[in-house]
């Protein structure tokens, strides 16, 4: 039997993804463009069946799963709202490295938001979740946060998605080898749904 298969969605365009701020907990919307890229995840998505579909509390999120056509069906979990970037809310790290030059999200943090070991504790609680559900799952979040759980997936904890770039539309997997001791990508950062 095969293993299950967790897919990551990261939400559509918005306006602070295109300005390059830090989008944390601030709820915007998906931009037009961005809602046009959403439906292009449906057909990808044609033929595949999800035990669960789960997604983040912000609406880019759940519009994203809505547009993808799991609206009806997924459920809101907390776990998967993005990075609380605290003090850096809206900030773009090129003006945060102004003060602090040796600033990264995956080693330091966020002042006044969360810390790499909370999101790793917060991405654990999640991947005992998901590893109970028995199948494939479908989850709809952010950037930041997918990487934090694809890293921590692999052992390294949140400051493993360092490594990780991942694009707004993308579809990633994560999985095992061989037995549930060798967590492994299956799949990262795939954006060829976008050309079609």
């Amino acid at each position: 039997m095969p293993h299950p298969t967790i897919w990551l969605a990261r939400h559509g365009e918005t306006e602070w993804s295109l300005s390059g701020q830090h989008t944390g907990l601030t709820d915007l919307p998906l931009t037009p463009h961005g809602e046009e890229l959403a439906k292009k995840l449906a057909p990808r998505f044609k033929g595949m069946t999800f035990a669960k579909v789960f997604t983040s509390p912000l609406q880019r999120a759940k519009r994203t799963c809505e547009l993808a056509g799991f609206g009806a069906v997924a459920e809101v979990v907390p776990d998967l709202v993005e990075w609380n970037y605290g003090d850096y809310e809206g900030i773009k790290t090129h003006d945060i490295h102004k003060d602090r030059p040796d600033w990264q999200l995956f080693k330091h943090g966020a002042p006044g938001g969360e810390s790499v070991e909370q999101v790793t504790a917060r991405a654990q609680r999640l991947i005992a979740k998901l590893r109970g559900v028995g199948g494939d799952v479908l989850c709809f979040s952010s950037g930041h946060f997918l990487r934090s759980l694809a890293g921590t997936w692999l052992g390294f904890g949140a400051a493993g998605g360092h490594y990780l770039m991942l694009s707004t539309t993308s579809l990633s997997a994560l999985t095992f080898e061989h037995n549930e001791d060798e967590p492994v990508i299956k799949l990262w950062n795939d954006t060829a749904h976008l050309s079609s």
